[in-house]
């Protein structure tokens, strides 16, 4: 098992001319005749090891007469240095020493674990730009080697640290974690917007939300959440929309808008001021800066009808009852230094479960969090239908009355069911407005795209 990593040695974990093992990959060689110049990287970053050839061997300015088994030795660790491909992996053995640029290794021997047998262009640890647009198609279709790109790998490993984040937030703040299934009967949506399989002769679908089994939840942890992922089969081409993507949810009981509103934002800044303080070496490697605009709470609110109204000054034609598209979003955050809200979106575009606006019927109790520099929505939370009544007549309105398939889902508001609400967010949206990512395809490990093979 290996113990002894990368960042170990650059933080001078051992003192000088300590004997160590390293095992890692051969990232670059720089070839300078008698001497060889490697560096070996891991998964926390990248050393410089010297190797020397036999008659580079000096002992208080004398040549050494070495014996025969060590001269060839040497002669074996310089031959395979200047010509072991690059990207194989090797552990390598040496000492550590105190170089002009740090700490690096006097190497004494090289074996290769697994060598690197094909040719691949553009080498995947090489310094490419994997956003470049030009290269999408080639790093999508061999993304089971470009994970090894240090900018990639920093995006991950930026995921990660904010899913953990994340979690520790809802976490600290009481919510309980609900894994939902993603196997469902019931699409929140209409049929054909969800990706439907057979299973024992029944049709279900891959789960496009969790918020029906979270409404189930908070009856008995009152505040839950599920982050998993979630599944769209509408096809939309666009730099936000991806056909499998993962979605944080959180259902809460004993709450209106206005407290979820304070949630999320909440949580949005938060989860900004983690990133600025815990990842800010990790943007840096991309040669970016975490967008710090979230922690400007509260947000900025504007209703549907002014963002209309603002539209139309803008000399944007645009028909109440319509959903927002990017190009109204983008043209709405230049208004604004923050992210801002969308209040008060139209029942006709709305799901069924939310509660219509009792001082404007043609409304719904929702609100939409639109990100600054044109990245569009991050995020949307309503209200919930608790009364039954008003369920039925929502569900008539969407055409979903009397399909048994949501029997249970009114059954909910038969025992007991109380005021709720809930808010989802992509995590790959949020991502990629914290990094300034220009599509969503680069904060994801393995894309799923529209029109696109599914492959790795």
């Amino acid at each position: 098992m290996k113990t002894l990593y990368v960042r170990d040695l650059l933080r001078g974990s051992k003192r000088e001319g300590t004997a160590v093992t390293l095992l890692g990959w051969i990232k670059a060689r720089r070839d300078m005749g008698q001497l060889v110049f490697l560096d070996i990287c891991d998964s926390t970053g990248a050393i410089q090891v010297v190797v020397k050839g036999s008659q580079l061997e000096e002992t208080e300015g004398q040549t050494t007469v070495a014996i025969k088994s060590h001269t060839e030795v040497i002669s074996d660790t310089f031959t395979i240095a200047k010509t072991v491909p690059l990207e194989s992996a090797v552990s390598v053995q040496g000492d550590i020493m105190h170089g002009p640029q740090g700490f690096e290794m006097h190497v004494d021997s090289i074996e290769i674990i697994g060598q690197a047998n094909k040719q691949f262009s553009p080498r995947p640890r090489s310094n490419i730009d994997i956003l470049d647009g030009n290269l999408a198609d080639h790093l999508i279709r061999h993304r089971h080697l470009y994970l090894r790109n240090d900018k990639l790998a920093a995006i991950l490993r930026f995921r990660h640290l904010l899913m953990g984040a994340i979690h520790g937030w809802f976490r600290g703040k009481g919510f309980v974690e609900i894994t939902a299934p993603v196997l469902t009967p019931v699409p929140l949506y209409e049929d054909g917007t969800a990706m439907s399989l057979d299973v024992d002769d029944e049709r279900v679908f891959l789960t496009q939300c969790v918020g029906f089994y979270l409404e189930s939840a908070i009856h008995a942890f009152e505040n839950v959440y599920n982050m998993g992922p979630s599944f769209r089969a509408e096809e939309t081409r666009s730099k936000r929309h991806l056909m499998e993507y993962w979605h944080i949810k959180a259902e809460l009981a004993w709450v209106d808008l206005d407290d979820l509103i304070a949630v999320v934002e909440d949580l949005i800044s938060q989860m900004v001021a983690f990133c600025l303080d815990e990842c800010d070496e990790i943007a840096s490697i991309l040669g970016k800066k975490i967008c710090a605009h979230g922690l400007a709470t509260p947000f900025p609110r504007i209703s549907y009808v002014e963002a209309i109204e603002r539209l139309h000054q803008l000399g944007i034609p645009f028909e109440f009852g319509t959903s927002l598209g990017s190009a109204e979003e983008q043209a709405l955050s230049q208004q604004f230094v923050s992210p801002f809200w969308i209040t008060g979106i139209p029942r006709k575009i709305e799901p069924f479960p939310y509660v219509i606006d009792k001082f404007d019927p043609r409304l719904t109790r929702t609100a939409d969090l639109i990100a600054t520099g044109g990245y569009g929505e991050l995020l949307g939370v309503a209200e919930k239908i608790h009364d039954l009544s008003e369920l039925d007549e929502r569900m008539r309105e969407k055409g979903k009355f009397g399909d048994p398939r949501y029997d249970w889902v009114r059954q909910l508001r038969e025992f007991g069911c109380v005021p709720h609400g809930g808010f989802g967010m992509g995590l790959e949206r949020f991502i990629r407005w914290l990094l300034d990512i220009p599509h969503v395809r680069d904060t994801i490990p393995f894309p799923r795209i529209f029109r696109r093979k599914i492959i790795p």
